[in-house]
């Protein structure tokens, strides 16, 4: 959890393979197509990496940890036994994508794109920081409020095999080890357009993944490592959530828009404030910090939703009911209709508290 997106956005699927996109679209197209060819093209071997001897010793040791954790996510988990991350690129950058997040200045609800394979998914991404950043600029000056935020990972959901980037080895062995379970979990189960319990369901076999890797391994230390860090993953969350309760209110009022703009300043500084209050009891910790910059805004609230709303009531069904039978669930979830799944997912909370 070294920087903001793999805090929170641990791992948005980019997908590409449209052929034949016409009009405004096709720029954006062709830099997500080459985006995707540079990251195969420039893929080795893992294991020939591990054996050059010029590759530096951190290199290595990540690489080998990836490994491990990758035949660990196959025979523990029942994730694919594919490809996906056997190989490497160095991209010689600090992320691989960077997506562009927004939403209309007086609402939470994150605009959504629709692509080819993914479907619908409320982000834009781009290979190139500096096109997002455009992109972003032309959404501001339409009055929106946005969002660009630098992803470490993502999943192509099979469609090729993913390697293991430079931009994932950088935050430690935690790190990778819950990227790697995360996007495979992608592979495992999507449902085109459904983001957020796409997330949610990667998020809960991470987290149940990586503890039960850090337990099989005896790694105490580790564990409670990893353990501190779902905490204030959840303080974060409950925020986040008190601030979309604030900002609903005041958006539903009677009010005029220059009154509404001076609620929501107000709205996000007593968030900021309750942050400083929490990150007081972390010891030093700086997870969110990068986050709470400014400007702080609606697209950043929605951001989060994606992958906080759901992840509670799926992590409380894997709990209860196990591995095997979570995976099942999840499946027959992906046969309902978009309202069937919500009411079915809302129920497990509730199960979950009966005697």
């Amino acid at each position: 959890m070294v920087s903001e997106m793999r805090s929170l956005f641990l791992c948005l699927p980019l997908l590409i393979g449209a052929t034949s996109i016409s009009g405004c679209s096709l720029p954006y197209y062709w830099q997500a197509a080459a985006g995707q060819l540079e990251l195969l093209g420039e893929r080795e071997p893992v294991p020939d990496v591990l054996a050059d001897p010029e590759q530096s010793e951190a290199t290595r040791l990540a690489l080998q940890h990836a490994t491990e954790v990758r035949e660990f996510a196959v025979t523990e988990l029942g994730l694919p036994a594919n490809d996906s991350y056997r190989s490497y690129t160095d991209l010689g950058r600090r992320y691989v994508v960077w997506n562009v997040v927004a939403a209309e200045e007086f609402s939470l609800t994150a605009r959504q794109w629709c692509f080819p394979i993914a479907g619908c998914v409320t982000y834009r991404g781009y290979f190139d920081e500096d096109d997002a950043r455009s992109y972003a600029e032309k959404l501001d000056a339409e009055g929106l409020d946005t969002y660009v935020a630098g992803v470490s990972a993502y999943s192509t959901l099979g469609y090729f095999s993913d390697p293991i980037l430079n931009t994932m080895l950088t935050g430690g062995e935690l790190y990778v080890a819950g990227t790697i379970i995360h996007e495979l979990a992608h592979q495992r189960f999507y449902i085109a357009g459904d983001t957020e319990l796409n997330e949610a369901f990667a998020s809960a076999i991470e987290e149940y993944g990586v503890q039960r890797w850090l337990s099989l391994n005896g790694d105490v230390e580790a564990l409670e490592t990893y353990r501190g860090r779902q905490q204030r993953r959840e303080a974060f969350y409950r925020l986040v959530t008190n601030q979309q309760e604030r900002l609903r209110a005041i958006y539903a009022a009677d009010a005029t828009p220059d009154e509404m703009r001076r609620e929501k300043r107000a709205a996000f500084a007593t968030l900021v404030a309750e942050y400083e209050t929490v990150r007081g009891s972390w010891a030093g910790s700086n997870d969110y910090e990068s986050w709470f910059s400014p400007p702080l805004n609606n697209a950043k609230i929605a951001s989060v939703t994606a992958y906080s709303g759901l992840l509670p009531s799926l992590r409380a069904y894997l709990t209860q009911h196990g591995l095997d039978a979570f995976y099942a669930e999840m499946e027959a979830l992906s046969e309902l209709s978009a309202e069937e799944r919500e009411s079915r997912i809302e129920s497990y909370l509730r199960d979950a508290a009966l005697p």
